[in-house]
């Protein structure tokens, strides 16, 4: 405090004093023709710049963003076109499931059919066979029953037939009675 006193008392008393917060006009005229100077270069100069610079930035953003629009439209596209194929495969695939088990169905029954006809054929050729033998036993047993016939025939009569045509007509006639008693007892 000392010192400010010091100070105010070396001054010369007839000048006037300038506030320390208020500047001298000279340093406001300059610092305002600076400023004008800095705020033109920075009118014309910077803003511009910033300007266009703050516009291809926007117009790239815009441009990402319909790209990614256009992307999204794309997918959704894309979505759209995999669920149809999706269901058409779906539904191709059901086709393909009832088709093959029709043909199942239908190779079942051919099956069933070609094992109906051969057990028929088989049976049929059994029954013939059956009825070949049946005949060829019985062709074979009259030969049997006649010999054995005429042989007890002889015996019973006490001669030997010995003539076939007579044989035959003893045979064919035991052989008639014994049907038409076989046939009278049904």
């Amino acid at each position: 405090m000392l010192s400010a006193l010091v100070t105010l008392a070396a001054e010369p008393a007839g000048e006037e004093t300038h506030s320390p917060l208020i500047p001298a006009v000279y340093d406001i005229v300059w610092s305002l023709v600076c400023f004008v100077v800095i705020l033109f270069v920075f009118w014309r100069v910077v803003l511009p710049r910033m300007a266009k610079l703050l516009d291809e930035r926007s117009a790239a953003i815009e441009g990402n963003i319909a790209k990614a629009d256009e992307a999204q439209r794309q997918a959704e596209a894309a979505l759209e076109q995999y669920t149809a194929q999706l269901a058409e495969a779906r539904k191709e695939a059901g086709e393909i499931r009832e088709a093959a088990r029709e043909d199942g169905k239908k190779i079942v029954a051919e099956a069933k059919d070609a094992a109906s006809t051969e057990a028929a054929r088989i049976t049929a050729a059994a029954h013939a066979q059956i009825e070949a033998e049946r005949q060829s036993t019985l062709v074979s047993l009259r030969a049997e029953v006649g010999t054995l016939a005429v042989d007890l025939a002889g015996n019973v009569i006490g001669e030997t037939l010995s003539d076939d045509a007579r044989a035959k007509a003893v045979v064919d006639r035991f052989l008639a009675e014994l049907e038409a008693s076989e046939k009278a007892a049904k």
